[in-house]
């Protein structure tokens, strides 16, 4: 018995280098995002009223954003840090072309109109990101000394605040969070980690009278009471919860959701698709889905753990961990935890600009995996 185990687990690593060595992908991180790709896609046909054109569209989008996925891990991960510097640079100064003359749309100014194409800057930094500061810190002595921890610092803070202005906290966030995670895997002193948090608690008061606009108040405001205003700016929030809250343990079943079919729910096929999936498959149902979110991200530390190079390392944990925020920003906005921001659900939420960012992600932590076999360091 003991040995048909271990040959069947000689065969299974045998088919997975065969697969990374033939189209360079990693078959455990595509198996666990196909699923919850699908899982998207019911969830999706649900929340858009079955409508069979939104099915096609959202297959189009996924298979472009796997193709993408899977052309970026063919990309040898020398070369995400060969041009870290140089893309960090091009999309800073985009931000900052987006603050002078960016364009508008929905009471923002966050897109930038090239004639061509126009797009959000703010979606590439949160690629850019880790990959400008893992390269700068693998460059130094580890764990990073302060002068070093000082211009990272700057390089996250920069771009973050131009978000900010746009104003874009969500965005803002994630970048800020995929940036600090490479300082923190880079093995960041826990005095630095605490004079920073003191820094940010301090900061609060200051980013509140001068930096916050009045709806981003309002939306702190709506978290901490969003009965105060039920059909105002707590009404997301207020509908969100019941949906979930009327899912119960097995849910109502595919199909059978009220809140959203109702329309009670808006954003039911984007930032608030959660609530759908948990009204209609309830509580095992959500315990799915976070596990194979969990499952991601545990192969991304995984893939992260057995990087061949510091900047690999370091760059593949910061991407776990930042799929990871994306997620529980998400879930916290939809259960009524966090404010209202703006955060799409991976692979669940409708929409390209998020698809692509998280997608090229994956495709990064396939390539810094597959490297690592061709360069004869396999395990």
């Amino acid at each position: 018995m003991a040995e048909e185990r271990l040959q069947s687990t000689r065969w299974t690593d045998r088919l997975e280098t065969t697969l990374r060595s033939i189209v360079k992908i990693d078959p455990v991180l595509l198996f666990f995002v196909c699923l919850i790709a699908a899982i998207g896609l019911v969830a999706g046909y649900s929340a858009a009223d079955q409508s069979e054109q939104w099915v096609e569209r959202s297959i189009v989008r996924m298979g472009l954003g796997f193709g993408l996925m899977l052309a970026v891990a063919q990309v040898p991960q020398r070369w995400f840090f060969a041009t870290a510097p140089w893309l960090f640079g091009m999309v800073t100064l985009m931000l900052v072309a987006v603050w002078l003359v960016g364009d508008m749309g929905g009471g923002a100014q966050r897109w930038l109109d090239l004639g061509v194409i126009r797009f959000q800057p703010a979606e590439l930094m949160k690629v850019v990101m880790p990959m400008m500061i893992a390269w700068f810190l693998a460059r130094r002595p580890l764990p990073p000394r302060f002068p070093d921890v000082v211009v990272a610092l700057v390089a996250v803070m920069t771009p973050s605040a131009l978000i900010m202005l746009q104003p874009d906290l969500g965005s803002a966030l994630l970048i800020l969070a995929s940036g600090l995670f490479v300082l923190f895997f880079a093995g960041l002193s826990w005095w630095y980690i605490g004079g920073f948090v003191a820094a940010v608690i301090a900061a609060i008061p200051v980013m509140w009278t001068f930096f916050m606009h009045d709806y981003q108040k309002q939306r702190v405001l709506t978290l901490l009471d969003p009965a105060a205003d039920p059909l105002g700016a707590g009404y997301h929030t207020i509908q969100s919860m019941i949906a979930i809250g009327s899912g119960g343990v097995w849910g109502k079943g595919w199909l059978q959701g009220t809140q959203s079919h109702l329309d009670f729910l808006p954003e039911g096929t984007t930032d608030f698709i959660l609530a759908v999936y948990a009204e209609e498959f309830g509580l095992m149902g959500l315990i799915l889905l976070f596990v194979l979110y969990l499952a991601v991200v545990w192969r991304g530390l995984w893939i992260a753990e057995h990087a061949e190079s510091v900047q690999g390392r370091l760059l593949a944990a910061s991407i776990a961990m930042t799929f990871m925020v994306y997620v529980l920003v998400n879930a916290g906005m939809v259960l009524g935890l966090l404010p209202v921001v703006g955060a799409p659900l991976p692979l669940l939420s409708y929409g390209g600009t998020a698809l692509v960012t998280i997608m090229v992600g994956l495709g990064m932590l396939m390539s810094i995996r597959t490297q690592r076999s061709f360069l004869g360091h396999d395990r």
